[in-house]
């Protein structure tokens, strides 16, 4: 196995990786980037599979990766005509290895894998999670050391990151991500799937403070999460109202007291962690920062806290495989093992040894 190293790229009269094709397929989004440093990003493709999972009210695995098979090539392609560039020009390749649905993930870690292989180049396997936490960093310079708050329909996570590469969990979900919470409650309204995207435009209708649902762990001195006993307190309201419940006005309503609930927490619980961890920033990436209460929300503490918020465009806090790319080049150029053997994870968490030897 070849490790490759700046050293290593001199000697061999390599020039040091500067291009990095990323691969995503960790759920049910296919996406494909081209990276040139650390902020230039010359194409992100996404290939969304919503309409295919929408009526089972969730992602099906089975169909997810077969979606995968069929969109995998020609959205690396688009990804390579975009960046006007070809496989010549591309010093590396970065892949999420996990966290995810396995099936999704190896056609992604194939795909790399072959084209890794077969032009000579290094190869990354990524934690989906580090690419999240290094999401920010795509928009704009983010101050080390900070406070990361990952949220998404998998994952609630709050990190200290010293650097790319130095990252400490800080507390995470002890159940539902806050991201699966507002799928359930947007089922439960019968509002369909994805949820998020529903309940934040009826939420802007609604009248926050008309229900006063419950927020678990809050006043706990911790920086874990726990939406489960929310999700059930709205399932007992919406059943106690009955039809009252599902009134144009009590969506709203329903909407809008819930997604408060949720921001109450990420919002109190990642600033208590930042004051905590001493750290002068705070950054927020995963599904769910598309909010746009929660960016309000988290921006109006921030700046009365005196804290920097970093907060990427919607386009780079879904899955994408900018960021991807972007950790690949992190680890590509520190001179970490990639070995062709790479295999996917279904849990990897970031910072595991598992995670450090991919």
């Amino acid at each position: 196995m070849v490790v490759y190293t700046p050293a290593l790229y001199k000697k061999q009269g390599k020039k040091i990786p500067v291009v990095i094709l990323g691969i995503e397929t960790s759920c049910d989004d296919t996406a494909a980037a081209v990276l040139r440093g650390g902020t230039g990003i010359l194409s992100n493709v996404i290939s969304s599979q919503e309409s295919y999972h929408a009526k089972y009210g969730g992602i099906v695995p089975e169909i997810a990766s077969r979606r995968h098979q069929e969109n995998i090539i020609p959205v690396v392609a688009e990804a390579l005509e975009r960046a006007a560039v070809t496989l010549d020009d591309i010093d590396g390749i970065a892949v999420t290895r996990g966290p995810g649905l396995i099936g999704s993930l190896l056609v992604g870690i194939n795909v790399a894998k072959a084209i890794a292989y077969s032009r000579g180049l290094p190869l990354a396997g990524i934690n989906h999670l580090e690419g999240h936490v290094l999401a920010p960093h795509l928009a704009g310079a983010v101050p080390v050391p900070n406070v990361t708050l990952v949220v998404s329909g998998g994952h609630t996570s709050l990190y200290r990151v010293a650097a790319a590469g130095s990252y400490e969990l800080l507390g995470c979900t002890r159940d539902d991500a806050a991201g699966e919470a507002f799928d359930k409650v947007a089922k439960m309204l019968g509002l369909g799937y994805p949820g998020g995207v529903v309940i934040d435009r009826l939420a802007a209708l609604g009248d926050p403070e008309a229900i006063r649902f419950p927020r678990p762990m809050l006043n706990e001195d911790s920086h874990e999460f726990s939406f489960s006993g929310l999700k059930t307190a709205v399932r007992t309201y919406i059943a106690g109202r009955g039809p009252e419940a599902f009134t144009e006005q009590g969506l709203h309503d329903v909407a809008a007291s819930f997604q408060e609930a949720v921001v109450d927490i990420l919002v109190e619980k990642t600033i208590r962690a930042a004051h905590a961890a001493s750290v002068a920033a705070v950054a927020v990436s995963g599904g769910v920062a598309c909010n746009s209460r929660l960016r309000l929300r988290m921006q109006e503490r921030a700046d009365r806290e005196g804290l920097g918020l970093h907060v990427p465009p919607p386009v780079l806090c879904t899955d994408n495989a900018a960021m991807i790319a972007l950790a690949g080049l992190h680890r590509i150029t520190r001179a970490r093992p990639f070995p062709f053997d790479l295999n996917a994870a279904s849990r990897l968490p970031l910072g595991s040894r598992a995670d450090e030897m991919s």
